[in-house]
């Protein structure tokens, strides 16, 4: 290996030992204890993010095998282990299984300070820059793996069923138990948290923007969940003939067609009908279900939006109708 081959070497190793060493001491193990039952208990990582203990990790690591009380909160306890050996219970906050992530809680005040990661912008990452995760993977205490962003945009299904934009893909060695790890930049920020691998495919990881993170956060500190819209609709994302998208002068070749309106719900109050193609809500185009779900945020609970449709194959122009979304049950 000549002299600059070296150089390059020695500073990607540094790069990472120095992310390691910054970051690695608020990384932590998660196990979650559901009853007496060892075979109901699961494990995975997470990372602090707050000086006064505050840990983000996956939904399905606080979920995993385990019941709800009456108020939706997992019937569980919770496990942190630290770096430098520190153990913690930890309390749930909230979770979110439609993007994968949860919030718990250590106390600390009584063993010393906790070091915390810094969260970046996944917005700004770039294809090909370093990547490197830190985790607990298949029972192995604070393992370390590097590699880059392989793709950026891509999207994936949670356990809810609902789809997850913006994905990070990574080649960064990721295995059971990494789930909840941060994905980090080369200056030692969270851009990622680590949620998910394709068994049998070999560096192909995938981890939940930060970016996405920064707004469930907030959510769950506050509510214990994400609040999101509800309209009362159930449909399936249907491609529109090029006549139909000529016609309206669309620029979208796809909506939802509604399948069935549920009664008495904001939908059917507003007019609704089975049949109709939603592809528009308050100016924001609608070409399929994903999107429609995306778009019912919680800034659209509680007021009046503007549902745009087709009505049948003879509509001269599209349909609006005025419908005022309630928020979705937990």
């Amino acid at each position: 290996m000549g002299a600059p081959d070296q150089f390059l070497l020695d500073a990607y190793s540094q790069t990472v030992s120095g992310v390691v060493e910054r970051v690695g001491p608020g990384v932590a193990a998660v196990r979650t204890l559901a009853g007496n039952d060892p075979a109901r208990s699961g494990s995975g990582s997470g990372f602090l993010f707050t000086p006064d203990g505050y840990l983000l990790t996956n939904s399905h690591v606080v979920r995993g095998g385990v019941t709800e009380n009456s108020r939706g909160k997992p019937a569980a306890r919770y496990e942190v282990l630290l770096d430098d050996g520190r153990e913690f219970a930890a309390e749930w906050v909230g979770d979110d299984a439609d993007t994968d992530l949860a919030v718990l809680h250590i106390d600390a005040q009584s063993k010393g300070a906790l070091t915390h990661a810094t969260l970046g912008r996944s917005s700004r990452l770039k294809r090909g820059e370093i990547a490197i995760a830190i985790g607990n993977p298949l029972g192995f205490e604070h393992t370390v793996t590097s590699g880059i962003v392989s793709a950026l945009g891509r999207s994936m299904r949670t356990s809810s069923g609902r789809l997850i934009p913006d994905v990070i893909q990574t080649d960064a060695a990721l295995n059971p138990g990494n789930s909840g790890g941060p994905l980090l930049n080369s200056r030692g920020e969270v851009v990622g948290v680590n949620t998910a691998i394709i068994r049998g495919a070999q560096s192909i990881s995938f981890a939940v923007a930060i970016d996405i993170a920064g707004w469930v956060i907030p959510q769950l500190m506050q509510h214990g969940r994400v609040r999101r819209a509800h309209l009362g609709v159930s449909g399936s994302s249907v491609p529109l003939h090029r006549r139909v998208v000529l016609a309206h002068g669309l620029e979208q070749a796809a909506g939802v067609r509604v399948v069935a309106v549920e009664a008495g719900s904001p939908a059917a109050l507003a007019g609704v009908r089975t049949g109709d193609v939603i592809i528009g809500l308050d100016g924001v185009t609608i070409e399929s279900v994903d999107r429609l779900h995306q778009t019912l945020d919680a800034s659209r609970i509680n007021r009046d939006c503007a549902l745009k449709l087709l009505r049948g194959v003879m509509s001269p122009q599209p349909v609006f109708v005025i419908v005022h979304p309630v928020e979705r049950a937990a």
